[in-house]
Order: C-alpha cells, then sequence, then structure tokens
C-alpha cells in the first residue's frame, strides 16, 4: 500500500514507477501535480460526457457511466501527449492550445444548457411557436383537402345509397322462373309369350315450369354500403378534430423532437438578447480553456527533473548499444 497515490498517479500520467521509486522528491512532486490537474479535467468531462448522453442520446445509466467514462480516457491520452513529452516541440503545444479552446467552447455550452435549463425551456416556448405559425398553414391545408375528399367521397356512396333504396321501393321483388324435371315410368303394352304376360315400361319426363317470388338483390348491397358510408364519417369526424387540435399537437410533437442543435439556436438568441448571460458564458468558456490548458502551463513551467534525465540516460545507453552492435556486424 506503500505510495499508492503515486502508483495511481503513474498509471494516470504513463510515468514508470519502477523508475520514479528511485528518483528524486521533485519527481514524486511532478507525478502528484500532473495527477491533480488531470483529475480535475477527467472529472469535468465525464460529468459532461454522462449529462450529454443522458441528456440528447437518451441512454440508459449504463450507457451514460459508459460515455462518460469514454471521455475521461480520451481527455487521459490527450494530456498524456503533453505529460510524457520531454521537450513538447511548438507544433504539439500549438496544437493542444487548440484542442483547448475547442473543448473548452464544447464544455462550456453543454454545461451552460444544463445551468440555462429553465431559461432554456421559457425560450423554447417562442421558438417553437414561430416555427408552428411557419408549418401550421401547410398542415390545415392538408387536413382541409382529406376532409373535403373524404366529404365528396361519402356523398358519392349515399347518392348511390339513394338509387339502391328507390329501386328497391319501386321494385320489392322480381319474379323469377324455376324449372322442375321429374321422371316416371308408364307401361307401354302387354306382350304375351309361352303363355306369359310381359309388360313394356316406357321412361317419360315430367317438366314443370313454375315462377317464384324473389327479394331486390340490390337489398343485400345496403349493409356493407352503411359500413363504408360509417366508416368514411368516422374518418371525417378524426380529421375535423385533428384539425380543431392541430396547434397543439404540433407544439407537443416539436416540443418532444427538440434535439441538441435547436437548444443551440434558443441559447444564441439568449446570448445575443442578454449581456447578463453572454457574459457567464464567456466565464464558463474562460474556466474550461484554464482548465484544460493546466496540464500545459504546469509542463512548461517545470525544469527537467531527475526521471526525465533517467529516461534519457536510459534511451541514449540504448542508442549506443544498437549503434555499437550495428559496428560489430559491419
Amino acid at each position: 500500500m506503500k505510495h499508492l497515490w503515486i502508483r495511481f498517479g503513474c498509471f494516470i500520467t504513463g510515468y514508470n514507477y519502477n523508475i520514479l521509486k528511485n528518483c528524486s522528491e521533485a519527481a514524486f512532486k511532478s507525478v502528484k501535480k500532473y495527477t491533480a490537474a488531470m483529475l480535475i479535467v477527467c472529472i469535468l468531462w465525464f460529468f459532461i460526457g454522462f449529462t450529454f448522453a443522458h441528456r440528447y442520446l437518451s441512454l440508459s445509466m449504463p450507457g451514460c457511466i459508459l460515455a462518460g467514462a469514454l471521455s475521461t480516457i480520451i481527455i487521459v491520452q490527450v494530456e498524456k501527449q503533453i505529460v510524457l513529452s520531454i521537450h513538447p516541440s511548438r507544433l504539439l503545444l500549438i496544437f493542444r492550445g487548440c484542442l483547448a479552446f475547442m473543448m473548452s467552447i464544447l464544455g462550456a455550452v453543454i454545461i451552460d444548457q444544463i445551468l440555462f435549463e429553465k431559461d432554456i425551456e421559457t425560450e423554447k416556448n417562442f421558438y417553437i411557436s414561430e416555427k408552428v405559425n411557419m408549418i401550421l398553414p401547410s398542415k390545415t391545408e392538408e387536413l382541409r383537402k382529406q376532409i373535403a375528399a373524404l366529404e365528396t367521397a361519402i356523398s358519392k356512396k349515399e347518392q348511390e345509397k339513394d338509387n339502391y333504396v328507390e329501386d328497391i321501393t319501386k321494385h320489392p321483388t322480381t319474379t323469377a322462373t324455376t324449372t322442375t324435371m321429374a321422371t316416371k315410368r308408364m307401361p307401354v303394352q302387354t306382350v304375351t309369350s309361352s303363355g306369359k304376360d310381359t309388360i313394356i315400361w316406357k321412361t317419360i319426363s315430367d317438366r314443370t315450369v313454375g315462377t317464384v317470388l324473389l327479394l331486390n338483390p340490390k337489398t343485400a348491397l345496403l349493409p356493407a354500403l352503411d359500413s363504408i358510408i360509417g366508416d368514411m364519417r368516422q374518418q371525417r369526424a378524426q380529421k375535423e378534430n385533428e384539425l380543431l387540435h392541430i396547434r397543439p399537437a404540433l407544439e407537443k410533437e416539436m416540443k418532444a423532437s427538440t434535439g441538441f442543435l435547436d437548444e443551440l439556436t434558443i441559447m444564441k438568441q439568449m446570448l445575443s438578447a442578454s449581456h447578463v448571460a453572454l457574459c457567464f458564458w464567456a466565464l464558463w468558456i474562460l474556466f474550461f480553456l484554464f482548465i484544460e490548458m493546466l496540464v500545459l502551463f504546469s509542463k512548461l513551467g517545470d525544469r527537467s527533473n531527475d526521471y526525465e534525465k533517467v529516461v534519457l540516460h536510459h534511451m541514449n545507453l540504448q542508442i549506443r548499444r544498437l549503434d555499437a552492435l550495428g559496428k560489430g556486424f559491419e
């Protein structure tokens, strides 16, 4: 358990504990300082990643924790580019500074959308109202066309029904001709042969023609026609109800589908309308920027310690061994 915090610091910063444990207190202090600075950044970005996944990606709790962990891992890997550089180049410093500036803006935007949540909700109502005013005429016209088409179809079906009813009233029944066939055997003659009489039979077909009264066949069409008309009237009533409540429905739909970019637009309107909000947002950007640059400034302010000299010494020894090995093969 000895030097547990130092071991954790080596894990975070990428330092080799086996080398560090033989170095001076100055190297230990550098590790502690870098670890503290990186932990501050990691905690902030874990919270940002967790909140972003929960608010905008609608992930479950394990998914939000995973998003926060991924954000932390990315930050650790970025900071290691500076911490593990013994003599960081100017290009690396410029790149890290630009990255810190972009990350500070992203972090400030996400955090401010949480801090200004109630103000954003208030401004969102005006934003959604404007969008509804733009969409409402086309939606209303479309519903009215559908209602008019249904009314036309209902009128045609009702006219068709009236024609059937009129025909049924005039001709409630129809006469149908039926034909029945019956066969019977009749004796034709008697033949006497060898003292016995034999009767010869003949089959005769008896055809009977009659008439029967039937209901008008159009009567059977009326129930199906009534069902179709009822369905159309129900659809028309539903469309009329949608037309009556179309504005609240659109507002509810847009509130449910408001995303990250919509809230960015709303925040832009808030910042442009309020100098207080703009100053507060600028303070958050500066706060995140200085936090992001903390490791970089710590690295630039430090002199080379014995840990780095040991690393360089090992590197030079390995290079000389390789050179000597190469000459030996030649």
